[in-house]
């Protein structure tokens, strides 16, 4: 895949701009994962994830008036974009499992060691390759990630394997992602993926089926596709228009907007051991971005 030139003004911006793209995806993911904490109190957790992909197609299929542009589901690719909806869905029930049992601070910082896995996939899958001082940086946020979960202390909640699954697909979709934005629409990746999801979860959704209790309960299980189904879009045009590796350190921004979530509308305050790991974690996911700024000087 061909990278950014640094040398025309077009190029330079094209990061800055794939880099305020992917902030507001992660403020709609941030919302989204609030909503389906407070769902799941009252809803169970497979039907929430069906309805977020249900509503994610409608509102894409009314918003792009697919049935005008039948081209917008054409790819060349379409065992990647099956494969990709599959990560998709697999983060998404995940982490909705993991948010039904943690604080929203634990998850995100444990799915904040996507970007690791990104920057040693990107080699590989996009011919991106990672030198010693991304390898080290790498290896520090692991650190940070053990020093959230602290596996063999007793301070790992059994239900933090679900973060970490969701984090390894969160990882390969964004990989898929970029590789896929170079002959697909981003509106028919975003439709393929909320569909092809949608009808996976379809008999798992009707059979724990639970009628909601109100009009806001409705409102706030439809409200998931349009958080999910915006940020997604979002998210491709950000791997649209800049590189895997400069964009994955900004899902750290999360990590303020899910404390923040999480103590006004849970009242949950953060642990010591997750601050001090979001914070290694981020410290070493910023300074990926610092030598991804500075290769491109």
């Amino acid at each position: 895949m061909a990278q950014e030139s640094p040398n025309s003004g077009a190029a330079a911006s094209a990061p800055i701009a794939g880099i305020g793209l992917i902030v507001l995806a992660c403020l709609c993911f941030a919302v989204l994962d609030a909503t389906a904490k407070y769902l799941s109190a009252s809803v169970p957790t497979l039907q929430i994830v069906w309805l977020r992909f249900v509503s994610h197609v409608i509102l894409s299929l009314v918003l792009f008036q697919v049935w005008k542009k039948p081209s917008l589901l054409t790819t060349r690719h379409p065992v990647l974009q099956l494969v990709r909806a599959c990560c998709l869905l697999g983060t998404t029930i995940f982490n909705f499992l993991a948010v039904r049992h943690l604080q929203l601070a634990e998850t995100m910082s444990i799915m904040f060691a996507g970007p690791f896995v990104i920057t040693a996939l990107a080699g590989p899958m996009l011919g991106e390759w990672a030198g010693i001082r991304r390898w080290a940086a790498i290896i520090v946020g692991f650190l940070g990630v053990l020093v959230v979960t602290q596996p063999g202390l007793g301070g790992m909640h059994w239900a933090a394997i679900y973060s970490v699954v969701a984090m390894t697909f969160y990882a390969l979709y964004a990989l898929l992602t970029r590789q896929l934005t170079a002959t697909d629409s981003s509106a028919g990746m975003l439709i393929l993926s909320g569909l092809i999801a949608a009808v996976a979860m379809t008999p798992a959704g009707l059979s724990v089926w639970e009628t909601p209790k109100d009009a806001w309960t409705w409102v706030l299980l439809f409200a998931t596709g349009a958080l999910g189904g915006g940020g997604h879009f979002l998210f491709i045009m950000a791997h649209r228009i800049a590189p895997a590796p400069v964009l994955a350190p900004f899902i750290y921004i999360q990590i303020v907007w899910m404390i923040a979530l999480g103590y006004l509308i849970f009242a949950d305050v953060p642990t010591i051991s997750t601050l001090v790991g979001a914070s290694i974690v981020v410290a070493s996911g910023l300074y990926i971005l610092y030598r991804e700024r500075v290769k491109g000087i």
